[in-house]
């Protein structure tokens, strides 16, 4: 997509895991450990599907394609988040991050964070990065927060929370699971003003519905997962580190 046909942004809504930090590893490591047990393993195409939901959602899909093996949803988790746990304060930032949100604070565009991890687990991901996250001076959406009506990706709702709830843009109304909403002009254009930043593909298909721009940095193996049927993202990156702000109307980084 050419440089002309990105829309301007004026907010910018991040995912986390596996967008600004490398907990994708933990994640996979942690389920093939537990998997192993019973001569399973988790590709990638299983992986995809997971990648951005809620933590439950995401296990309900990962145990699904495992129905012969007697790992009950409860001791899954249950295991998972003790390994997981053990990990989460060693987890580093991925390439471009740090740079990106330092210069976005210092220039005073709006940004959030809307993740699919619970709060515990977000607390104990960034607690040793609190330089980068203390950026978003609490504007921050986890997935088991409790926010009537809210579902997980790929629905659209937690970039829409984030955006209205953290910083105060009149998006309207949330869809609700069988009814439409009517949006007025002005609410689909301050959706069309926020920029989406993602790994997976239902978080794509989330900013997408939301009605706003999608740039995609996805891990490498991603790229060889079926992407048709899904909403497209408006760009995609090898890594944070290629993003230019002023493609998108945003400051550009000092020389």
């Amino acid at each position: 997509m050419t440089k002309a046909l990105r829309k301007n942004v004026e907010y910018v809504l991040f995912d986390m895991d596996g967008l600004m930090i490398d907990s994708e590893k933990i994640y996979t490591d942690v389920t093939n450990e537990i998997l192993a047990k019973y001569g399973k393993e988790m590709t990638w195409d299983i992986k995809a599907g997971c990648m951005g939901k809620p933590e439950k959602d995401a296990a309900q899909h990962l145990l699904s394609f495992f129905p012969d093996i007697s790992l009950r949803l409860e001791d899954y988790l249950s295991q998972r988040n003790t390994l997981q746990d053990l990990a989460w304060p060693t987890v580093p930032l991925l390439p471009g991050v740090r740079k990106l949100v330092l210069h976005l604070r210092k220039h005073n565009i709006p940004i959030a964070v809307a993740t699919g991890s619970r709060r515990r687990n977000y607390e104990m991901k960034t607690g040793h990065l609190s330089e980068v996250f203390a950026c978003f001076e609490g504007k921050v959406i986890c997935g088991d927060d409790p926010r009537p009506g809210m579902r997980g990706k790929p629905n659209p709702d937690i970039f829409l929370i984030a955006a209205k709830e953290t910083l105060g843009r009149d998006v309207g109304p949330l869809q609700g699971e069988n009814e439409e909403v009517t949006l007025t002009e002005a609410q689909k254009l301050e959706r069309s003003k926020g920029l989406v930043l993602e790994d997976g593909l239902p978080g794509i298909q989330a900013g997408k519905r939301a009605g706003m721009s999608v740039v995609w940095v996805p891990d490498v193996n991603l790229l060889n997962v079926d992407y048709s049927g899904h909403e497209k993202a408006d760009q995609i990156l090898k890594s944070l580190e290629e993003f230019m702000p002023e493609e998108w109307g945003l400051p550009p980084y000092d020389s």
